[in-house]
């Protein structure tokens, strides 16, 4: 795709007049391609008809044939477009539940459209139009028994490996490019989400909380990724035995 209009839309919630205005917010800002979808079983179908059907897909959480986190993890199987909660239930334990999960964001209902515009932009940016490309020579980072590949975007210890996702290495890499100093909490917001990034602080914890699950031995008690309170977040030179 040339363009961030150019990338297809699904939302999927099963509120007739919340879909319509949201297909119709999103086609006035100029996206050429928008679906929608009032169950899980229509969103699937679309998937079973092509799973490279879509670029980004915007979730209820509430269906009236099962969940959007249900939804979300049978996406997940095949595959890894970034996907959005756009729902009204409001609970902290749902907003971690599904950034846990993987979510690229998670936005309460009532929302204002223009922050929902600014921030579906800020993910598809993210995934498919990023500003700088890693360079060689950064593209391997040891901490103690494991290794960071940046440009494969893994984790390796020995012969196992996991994948890190597109928020979790652009959170890396600033603390890398800035190792043994501290990188405030807005300058990592700001890194991750871009300008609009206020009131992200607490989704960016639970981002650092499964980067350490990644990185460290021990992810209660990290020896790399260090938290500095009141400040940010420091990758330390050496490994932390205090």
């Amino acid at each position: 795709m040339n363009h961030i209009y150019d990338c297809r839309l699904l939302v999927v919630d099963d509120n007739e007049d919340l879909v319509r205005m949201l297909k119709d917010m999103l086609l006035r800002e100029g996206f050429r391609h928008v679906e929608t979808a009032g169950s899980c079983r229509e969103a699937l179908g679309y998937f079973q008809k092509d799973t490279g059907a879509f670029d980004l897909a915007i979730l209820d959480i509430n269906l009236p044939d099962g969940d959007g986190f249900n939804l979300m993890q049978k996406i997940r199987t095949f595959s890894q477009i970034p996907l959005l909660f756009l729902s009204a239930r409001d609970e902290d334990n749902d907003r971690l539940l599904g950034l846990g999960l993987g979510a690229d964001d998670y936005i309460t209902k009532p929302f204002l459209p223009r922050e929902l515009l600014l921030r579906i932009s800020a993910v598809l940016r993210r995934s498919y139009f990023p500003p700088v490309r890693l360079k060689q020579p950064e593209a391997v980072l040891a901490l103690g028994k494991k290794k960071v590949d940046f440009a494969a975007g893994t984790v390796a210890e020995g012969e196992e490996s996991v994948a890190l996702t597109a928020k979790e290495l652009a959170i890396l890499k600033k603390l890398y490019e800035n190792r043994g100093n501290i990188v405030t909490f807005d300058a990592l917001c700001n890194t991750v989400w871009g300008d609009g990034y206020y009131g992200y602080e607490n989704t960016l914890m639970v981002h650092i909380r499964r980067l350490r699950e990644k990185i460290e031995e021990n992810p209660s008690a990290p020896e790399w990724l260090l938290t500095v309170r009141g400040l940010g977040y420091r990758l330390a030179k050496e490994q932390n035995h205090t």
